[in-house]
């Protein structure tokens, strides 16, 4: 599913030249929850960044579904990001002047499906989330767990293979966060890659594997036994 061999990501600012990601080699399988951690720094932002077509790197070779990705174009990103990749976000990044059910709606909104079409999906994955009835409700009558939810529902809308989730439950209390990860779980079982960025050891203890990063190589890639 996800293929790293040798990769390697700096930036420059400057005079200056930051060598983030330092001969990066990982597979992640299809199917799997895996936690990537690591202290500020450390490049798992970038990581995942990488991962989700939003930044390109320099060397080394990454594979998605088998396509390797080297210098694609941003039309060719685009596409292969609508098609595999769904985004999660620790500030939820939901559009204030819009409801939850068209929040949700948003990508296929982008992808051209028709109004009605798209509702009607985006009121399915509502109920799923146990908030059909908070459909019409703005982001602002929400609670932390709530907006999460409908984040969620959000990437799930166009049926992607990957969840990418950068530190989803940084801003829920500890209660909302295991509920989230349980939402997670079962979106996994369902088939669904999922790969969760996090500095929380009672969220990456949920997970199947651990993914370490230690200034910008991997410390430790473990199986974890979930709970």
């Amino acid at each position: 599913m996800i293929k790293f061999t040798d990769l390697h990501k700096s930036y420059v600012t400057g005079s200056n030249k930051l060598h983030v990601l330092k001969g990066i080699d990982l597979d992640i399988e299809k199917g799997e929850l895996v936690s990537i951690m690591g202290s500020s720094g450390s490049g798992k932002s970038t990581l995942l960044n990488i991962i989700g077509l939003l930044d390109a790197y320099d060397s080394g070779e990454y594979y998605l579904e088998g396509q390797l990705i080297r210098e694609m174009n941003e039309t060719k990103a685009a596409h292969l990001r609508n098609r595999s990749l769904g985004f999660v976000f620790q500030s939820f990044n939901l559009i204030s002047f819009k409801n939850a059910m068209e929040n949700v709606a948003l990508p296929l909104y982008y992808q051209k499906v028709k109004r009605r079409k798209r509702n009607k999906m985006a009121l399915e994955l509502l109920d799923k989330m146990g908030l059909k009835e908070w459909a019409d409700h703005m982001p602002n009558e929400l609670s932390g767990g709530q907006k999460q939810r409908i984040a969620i529902a959000r990437a799930l809308i166009s049926k992607p293979k990957v969840i990418l989730a950068d530190e989803p439950t940084g801003a829920l209390d500890s209660k909302t966060s295991f509920e989230m990860m349980d939402l997670f779980k079962e979106i996994n079982r369902e088939g669904i890659t999922v790969i969760i960025v996090t500095h929380e050891n009672d969220i990456s203890k949920r997970t199947d594997r651990i993914i370490k990063l230690n200034d910008g190589i991997i410390e430790i890639n473990i199986e974890n036994n979930k709970s």
